[in-house]
């Protein structure tokens, strides 16, 4: 195998057991019997089972934000674009949550939280770069600034959910809330 299709391999072997499962309750073991390979190769190519994780989410979360971006109708206006961008991309973080990484960890790890702000942190790049693509900024009717203003405040608000929320339906009120009292001032300090 070449090291592309391991790496894949691996990936996808974790990412079935991740969401079946959860991070927490998955061993590396498990994965690599799964994969069909050694769990010494694992550790060839991910340092540890987090950074398979992390490595796992950016993939879900690029393809997922280059969709947003791209199914997105620019005609809007740039309020309207950013407020249903930054919503969906919310939504899009509640789920990697609750699919792929589990309540548990992130209530219950001690490195959770470390862990949660790499990803949140490598997700504002993310958003950022793809943001860019769009219209509103080759014009550079916004600027980076107010950008980063916007993504690093809705997200600090969405990942609280994560460690207040008790059931699904306080996630859901919480969206409700954050789109109908929070976002749309968070969208005029931005534009």
């Amino acid at each position: 195998m070449e090291i592309d299709k391991i790496k894949e391999s691996i990936k996808r072997a974790a990412r079935e057991l991740f969401r079946k499962y959860g991070y927490h309750k998955t061993s590396v073991n498990e994965i690599a019997k799964k994969a069909k390979i050694a769990k010494a190769t694992i550790y060839k190519y991910f340092d540890s089972k987090e950074i398979l994780l992390h490595s796992i989410l950016m993939d879900y979360l690029r393809v997922s934000v280059n969709e947003l971006i791209e199914n997105t109708s620019e005609e809007v206006n740039k309020e309207t674009y950013l407020s249903n961008l930054i919503l969906k991309t919310s939504r899009l973080s509640y789920t990697i949550c609750n699919e792929f990484i589990g309540w548990d960890f992130i209530r219950e790890s001690t490195n959770a939280q470390e862990f949660l702000k790499i990803l949140s942190d490598d997700l504002e790049k993310l958003l950022v770069q793809s943001y860019q693509k769009s219209n509103l900024f080759k014009n550079e009717e916004i600027s980076i600034e107010k950008l980063r203003f916007l993504i690093k405040a809705s997200k600090s608000i969405v990942f609280s959910f994560a460690f207040t929320s008790v059931s699904d339906s306080d996630v859901r009120k919480n969206f409700i809330s954050f789109q109908k009292e929070i976002l749309p001032y968070l969208i005029q300090a931005a534009v």
